[in-house]
């Protein structure tokens, strides 16, 4: 009987480590291609700007069905959505390595978060049936682990890639990763399904949701280029609003919602789903800002640049037990607050960044940051996840996951939007005390889209306001950066009120309601 009992322990976690492999794979895509974006925009000619479509498009495909994904997973099985999930994953990440066109980037990278919609909800959703209650604090902090190491340390990863391999590496790499984990789950991960479940996708609501998500995106990130006073911009906003609306009513009124209302009944799942979209806004954004900065401004490689946001990392591991043994005492409102506030207090130090400002600050904000991320990680996933009752499983995780990735894909256009804005200000300021003419701050302005198009227009200028352009032209983009950076962190202070007024000092989980 004790062999039988270790046997079934041990096939049990190294189920989790093909969930977390998968999950982790996720992640990893999801943060390493910032720090490469400046190789790219340099070697394919095409404006950073127009590259955050394919952090966007990742994001938003994924953000947009995995609502469906995690009600088709509770219907059908979530480990068969799971192995279709990661075949498609590794499957469109090898084609993508070998795609030069924007448009090739931006479908490849929409085609991998289409797989990665389906992995996240099912990793996530196979935990309870795989482990028994008291172990499941547990196995969400190995995959909450895994998914913030993957998060965090995207960026070294991916700046090691791309200074060893090139970044098409950052790509056709995954595709071995792939097929290992979908190995690993074919042959350790039961089947788990909803089995009183029936009918099929609210195609109604996931058209509505898809939609306002796009009109988000794309409004914060065109406005950047066209302003955010264009009539198409504001109508963009409008419409993602009423969507967003209608979405609700939608939900309000099918028989087979896409997202059972129910569930935000629970003031606990409420407050977790809040906090997980905060912590991917700010995280994401700041990750994304960084990431430019640390290259266009201060001049360090992509690799450089990924290993000096790497520290994070080391935070985020060290602390994501103790927020796990906190929320086991004192329940999971507490950590998940204290979590907010130090992340919103390292990412206002983080934006303390200047053109010349020293690196031990920023490594102090990461730190702390960090330290904030793994003290929440573990509670919030916790409390989403395996609260609700277990019909509600996969449609539970799946709205968790689909904070994340809106959430983060969110931060990243709304942060490089408020960059661009507070950055573009400074410019031309700098511009014209330094004498510059309008034209030549017509071209500051472009060249403010990204290093490619700055280097364009610099050639054209004389030394003396070619010098001067780009002194103006770094520290515009490192004002708008630290700007951006405080706002996101001054967000994530004033979510933590929102938090204890919504989510209540006795946590009753929805499980048992």
């Amino acid at each position: 009987m004790a062999v039988s009992t270790t046997s079934q322990v041990t096939h049990r976690w190294v189920a989790l480590a093909g969930l977390c492999g998968a999950a982790g794979l996720v992640w990893l895509a999801f943060a390493e291609l910032a720090v490469a974006l400046p190789t790219i925009s340099t070697e394919l000619t095409i404006g950073l700007t127009d590259l955050q479509w394919t952090n966007n498009a990742f994001s938003l495909a994924c953000g947009a069905l995995v609502l469906a994904a995690g009600r088709l997973s509770d219907l059908y099985g979530r480990r068969r959505l799971l192995l279709i999930g990661v075949a498609m994953f590794g499957g469109f990440s090898l084609l993508t390595a070998f795609l030069s066109s924007l448009p090739g980037l931006v479908a490849g990278r929409a085609l991998m978060g289409v797989g990665a919609a389906m992995i996240l909800p099912a990793t996530l959703a196979l935990i309870p049936p795989l482990f028994p209650r008291e172990e499941q604090p547990k196995a969400f902090g190995a995959w909450m682990a895994v998914a913030w190491v993957g998060q965090a340390a995207g960026p070294a990863v991916g700046g090691a890639l791309t200074s060893a391999l090139g970044w098409r590496s950052l790509f056709w790499i995954a595709a071995p990763l792939a097929a290992a984990a979908f190995l690993v789950i074919l042959r350790y991960t039961p089947e788990s399904r909803d089995v009183g479940a029936s009918g099929g996708v609210d195609v109604v609501g996931l058209v509505a949701s898809a939609a306002a998500a796009f009109c988000l995106l794309y409004a914060f990130t065109e406005g950047q280029s066209t302003g955010f006073d264009d009539p198409l911009i504001i109508g963009l906003l409008v419409v993602a609003a009423a969507l967003g609306v209608g979405f609700v009513l939608v939900e309000r009124r099918v028989r087979e919602p896409l997202v059972d209302l129910r569930l935000f009944r629970a003031r606990d799942f409420d407050g977790a789903l809040t906090a997980n979209l905060v912590m991917n806004i700010v995280f994401a954004g700041l990750s994304f800002l960084l990431a430019l900065y640390l290259q266009t401004v201060r001049g360090y490689s992509a690799l450089e640049a990924g290993l000096l946001l790497f520290p994070s990392t080391l935070t985020i591991l060290a602390l994501n037990p103790v927020g796990s043994r906190m929320a086991a005492r004192l329940g999971p409102r507490l950590p998940v607050a204290c979590g907010l506030v130090l992340l919103g207090v390292g990412t206002l130090l983080a934006g303390l960044v200047s053109t010349d400002s020293p690196y031990w600050l920023l490594l102090v904000g990461l730190l702390v940051l960090g330290a904030g991320l793994g003290l929440l990680s573990v509670p919030i996933s916790d409390t989403a996840v395996a609260g609700p009752p277990p019909e509600l499983a996969g449609t539970a995780s799946g709205l968790f996951k689909m904070s994340s990735m809106l959430g983060g894909a969110i931060g990243v256009a709304l942060c490089a939007a408020l960059a661009k804005g507070i950055g573009t200000s400074r410019a031309r300021d700098d511009a014209i005390a330094a004498g510059l003419t309008e034209d030549d701050l017509a071209k500051l302005d472009n060249a403010l889209n990204g290093s490619d198009a700055a280097a364009t227009v610099l050639e054209r200028l004389p030394p003396d306001e070619r010098q001067a352009v780009m002194a103006a032209y770094q520290d515009a983009y490192a004002t708008g950066v630290a700007g951006s950076v405080r706002i996101v962190g001054l967000f994530a202070l004033l979510a933590v009120v929102l938090l204890l007024w919504l989510w209540p000092r006795r946590t009753t989980l929805a499980a048992d309601r």
